[in-house]
């Protein structure tokens, strides 16, 4: 069930981003941002249409990154990212650009499709694929190098494109094309949960869990020995870092070696040191 769900998530977020783009964000005058970005300009240049071609370009540009990702990242998350992409492409070449703004201002276009596009690349994510493009990227590099900014590469990435849109179509366009990406990266940050970090806390009379967070989760942790103040029993305080994602699985480990441990988690604040980020 959980693997079918999974496929779900990615079917409808794979099917959101082309609905944000060829519906809100085209009919608009407006840019994506990213490789779809780039790709829309050629689109332009080439058959006069921000939308005429840019699946099909967008789906050619990943095709070298198809290949970095089959060289260092899992099969499952190749499966899902490819699949995301077809269904993206035919999606983008399918759904009818609207001829007119659905609603009745740009700056409105601008924020349900950053709504809709961030929902449908972090649907992607958190169902252990990607939408393609700078996600493969940033899911190779979080892997290869940690301290590695992939923000800072998108920013750069992003500055092109808008800026070259800006020449193109005006710099109203490209303010209001940040905006949308601005919108869009927001949204995916918060439903990708697996690039959410967590810190928890767990004191228990079990001295199992520690090992079995290890085993089964493949976390570290760190304990001491520590007393109830008023009980006088001696516990094991521990302490692990994990993302988001996987706190439903710490929660069932703890609660079937000890239902009646403590634990506390603490979510948003920043780890650094010897973490390992897992985005899928």
């Amino acid at each position: 069930m959980n693997k079918t769900f999974r496929y779900l998530e990615l079917i409808v977020g794979s099917l959101l981003y082309p609905v944000a783009i060829n519906l809100f964000l085209v009919p608009a005058g407006l840019n994506s941002g990213g490789l779809i970005g780039f790709a829309q300009i050629l689109s332009w240049l080439f058959m006069g249409s921000t939308a005429a071609i840019a699946g099909i370009i967008n789906f050619c540009f990943n095709i070298p990154l198809f290949w970095l990702a089959y060289k260092n990242l899992s099969m499952g998350f190749i499966r899902k990212t490819v699949l995301s992409l077809v269904i993206q492409t035919v999606a983008m070449q399918s759904i009818p650009v609207a001829q007119t703004m659905i609603l009745p201002d740009v700056i409105s276009n601008a924020l349900l499709a950053g709504v809709l596009g961030g929902l449908g690349v972090g649907l992607c994510l958190r169902s252990g694929g990607s939408a393609g493009g700078m996600d493969i990227l940033g899911v190779y590099l979080s892997k290869v190098r940690r301290n590695f900014s992939v923000g800072k590469l998108s920013y750069a990435l992003n500055a092109v494109i808008l800026t070259w849109n800006g020449i193109l179509f005006g710099m109203q366009s490209a303010l209001y094309s940040l905006l949308f990406v601005m919108v869009c990266y927001f949204v995916s940050d918060r439903v990708h949960i697996q690039n959410i970090d967590v810190w928890a806390l767990i004191i228990t009379v079990n001295p199992k869990i520690k090992h079995e967070i290890n085993e089964q989760m493949g976390r570290g942790v760190t304990w001491w020995n520590g007393n109830g103040a008023y009980t006088g029993r001696q516990q094991e305080i521990l302490v692990t870092c994990i993302n988001k994602y996987e706190v439903r699985q710490l929660s069932k480990l703890v609660k079937t070696l000890d239902p009646d441990a403590f634990v506390i988690l603490n979510d948003g604040s920043p780890i650094r040191g010897n973490y390992e980020k897992r985005l899928v």
